[in-house]
């Protein structure tokens, strides 16, 4: 044991060890990475949930950290509850302990101790500790506390606290069996907080050298230190310079002996047992024997080693316990950088303008009920200008690339993305979810298999997926896309009901997040169903794109055809992220006249507006649309689309069906459509109802939110963390 603390060197020990130690490294190793890419599940608790553990093999003083962070929530009027694995505990199912009370050899003792000093604190002993977690929520427990939870990461968590012995921060720095170490020293960079236990049994020097070496893996002001306090006694009271005679079961008997010695007693003799041993009546005995023969007043030993004696055996020598606490020597500090780690932090991810929107119309819902958290967008494509505007933090990289999308539709957009630097892009983008990834909980992916892996190999979580990029009207997701959204996301969201029977268990519909889109206009009334047949305007949408400055010459051209056979009322949306000051030059260059709130020529006026899609199309009878989700908008809204036969418009001419004919790419051929279309009204009725099927109705978003607050705990997050603000002077 000395050795693998680093207090004497043995090189036989060392020369026999050291390669299973390198064996262990490389597998942790491995399963880190596994973790850190989402190759491996995260098993995601449904309460907050603060993990308190270390990096090396026991002796941080754990169980009075647990103890104290417990007492503190209890103060604040959060019920909290314990989760242990209960090291040396045989329970295969979830034990619950309430006073103290358990069997020792299904619990373990740790459990029971913590049991027994928190009496109104569930302490839920699961070998799963998910398990436990989820019978703690049932037992109406607002906070969970993991006990020894650093290394089992197969679970949540929103908090990682690491504790590190100042006494014996890291031993000979080897990885076990070589070593005490659980991993390498490295790891102390995923903890929200670092604490430096046992301050007051090592030299200022000694702990500011510490201090400095763990300030390389993680912020200085993430550091804090603690110390043990006498707290009584368990039994009979022993005067001061008294000789006692110690033993103990713990991972850091020197932690204990200094502790005694600091008290003022004597020690006379001492004996040490691997953690967790269980004493027998012979051991006992021999440690009568030892303490006799050393003239001892007392025997003492630790809170822990109580539950680990026979119950039917009583020692000659009187037993004396010293109860302990942790204390925190700056709380005020250290309960701030808790309550500020606490705050809940959901992130919405995108990948393309239209997906934007649809993120933006989440977030915001998002905010309304959750207004305490942090809402943070992470758009793939393009500087996330709609989310700026609506005052949502972009967390990700601007990709500002020729073709303005990530997925191609030809070899030639995707070399000149390429060139245009999109794999630099991409890069930065994995190095962004990187620097958020163990401060976020579960992300939000609105769009294709292609972000929901970005996310996965970025963060390492699983998230909820709203699947708004495929349907089965778009050849419905491939086998291989199924099998990944079935496996790598906590549940998905889909544009219809035949998606999500496509789809399998994990998937549902409950309205379409495209059609959620039309609440982005605050007048737009649901329950109003659209009447599109009663408009006289023809409405033009040049697209969200760089290329709309180009590709709305076409468009001015077929309103002059349009003009010539007697239709003169015409409306221009400008989306959000069109660039307007290139789009006017391009339309006066095209001898059209720009003013405030229209473009006209000659004696034809076209209405401009910015409003959104559900404003803008009061009135509208027909579409003459080369947008993307705007086009399908007004086809979930009854009103026929027309636009130009391209190869991106055929994709989407799969998923809207018979409410959209394409064209040849000419001012004539789109006017011949429209008004083809305007007269015949069978051909008209038949679009329009197929357009209204195809699209489906709004109130995804809302079930999204619904799910993400009762089911995912959001809602329990955001009260608890307003609890803990209220107490630390309202500093968000």
């Amino acid at each position: 044991m000395n050795h693998v603390r680093g207090e004497k060197y043995n090189f036989l020990i060392d020369i026999i060890f050291t390669p299973f130690a390198w064996l262990s490294s490389c597998v942790i190793s491995l399963m880190n990475f596994f973790r850190v890419h989402g190759l491996s599940k995260t098993q995601e608790p449904s309460l907050p949930l603060i993990s308190v553990g270390n990096i090396t093999y026991g002796g941080t003083n754990k169980t009075p950290f647990v103890e104290m962070l417990a007492k503190f929530a209890l103060t604040q009027g959060i019920k909290t509850g314990i989760v242990t694995r209960g090291y040396t505990g045989k329970s295969q199912s979830v034990n619950i302990i309430l006073n103290g009370k358990g069997n020792r050899d299904l619990t373990g003792d740790e459990p029971l101790l913590l049991s027994r000093e928190l009496p109104e604190v569930p302490v839920a002993v699961a070998r799963h500790r998910i398990e436990g977690v989820n019978k703690l929520k049932s037992s109406g427990c607002e906070l969970v506390i993991a006990d020894d939870a650093f290394q089992h990461r197969a679970l949540g968590r929103d908090v990682d606290i690491v504790l590190i012995d100042s006494i014996c921060p890291f031993g000979s720095g080897k990885l076990i069996p070589a070593g005490i170490m659980r991993e390498k020293i490295n790891a102390i960079s995923r903890a929200d907080i670092v604490v430096l236990t046992k301050s007051e049994q090592v030299s200022g020097q000694e702990l500011e050298n510490l201090r400095g070496l763990v300030s390389r893996y993680i912020s200085p002001e993430k550091i804090f230190t603690s110390r043990l306090e006498h707290d009584g006694w368990l039994g009979t009271k022993p005067e001061q310079g008294s000789r006692v005679f110690a033993f103990s079961a713990i991972g850091s008997p020197e932690s204990f002996r200094r502790s005694i010695i600091n008290s003022g007693f004597v020690i006379t003799g001492q004996k040490h047992f691997r953690d967790h041993h269980r004493y027998t009546i012979k051991d006992l005995e021999s440690l009568t024997q030892l303490a006799k023969k050393n003239n001892s007043d007392y025997m003492i030993c630790t809170q822990k080693d109580l539950f680990n004696m026979p119950d039917d055996y009583k020692l000659s020598i009187p037993l004396v316990i010293p109860r302990v606490k942790a204390v925190v020597n700056e709380s005020e500090k250290f309960y701030e950088t808790l309550t500020h780690a606490l705050k809940p932090k959901i992130i919405v991810a995108s990948n393309g303008y239209g997906e934007d929107s649809i993120g933006v119309m989440l977030a915001k819902k998002l905010r309304k009920r959750f207004s305490d958290s942090e809402i943070w967008a992470f758009p793939l494509v393009g500087k996330g200008d709609a989310y700026i505007k609506e005052g949502f933090e972009v967390k990700s990289a601007p990709s500002v690339t020729p073709s303005g999308g990530v997925l191609k539709y030809s070899l030639k957009d995707l070399l000149g993305d390429m060139r245009a630097g999109l794999l630099n892009h991409v890069r930065a983008q994995l190095s962004d979810w990187k620097k958020i990834a163990n401060v976020i909980r579960t992300p939000i992916c609105v769009g294709d298999v292609y972000l929901l892996l970005h996310t996965l190999w970025g963060s390492g979580a699983r998230p909820l997926f709203a699947a708004t990029a495929k349907t089965v009207y778009l050849s419905g997701h491939w086998r291989l896309e199924r099998a990944l959204i079935n496996k790598f996301t906590l549940r998905t969201w889909t544009r219809d009901s035949k998606s999500a029977e496509q789809l399998g268990n994990k998937a549902v519909y409950s309205g379409s997040p495209i059609m959620d889109l039309l609440y982005e206009d605050d007048n737009y009334d649901a329950q109003n169903i659209y009447n599109p047949e009663s408009g006289n305007v023809i409405l033009l949408l040049p697209g969200s794109r760089l290329r709309a400055c180009k590709d709305v010459k076409l468009l001015l051209d077929a309103v002059e055809i349009l003009n010539s056979h007697g239709e003169d009322n015409f409306r221009m949306v400008l989306a959000p992220t069109l660039p307007v000051n290139e789009f006017i030059q391009s339309c006066e260059s095209y001898n059209w006249h720009v003013n405030n709130d229209s473009l006209t020529k000659n004696n034809i006026k076209i209405e401009l507006t910015s409003r959104a899609i559900a404003g803008s199309t009061q009135g509208v009878k027909i579409l003459l649309g080369l947008g993307g989700t705007a086009n399908q908008l007004c086809a979930g809204l009854g009103i026929p689309v027309i636009s130009i036969d391209e190869k991106g418009k055929r994709v989407q001419k799969k998923l809207l069906g018979d409410s959209e004919i394409l064209t040849e790419k000419s001012p004539d051929s789109l006017a011949e459509c429209v008004l083809r279309v305007l007269h015949d009204k069978e051909l008209y009725a038949f679009m329009s109802q197929s357009g209204r099927e195809r699209m489906g109705r709004p109130g995804a978003l809302d079930n999204i939110v619904n799910y993400a607050g009762e089911v995912m705990g959001w809602d329990i997050r955001e009260r608890v963390y307003k609890k803990l603000l209220s107490v630390s002077g309202g500093n968000k």
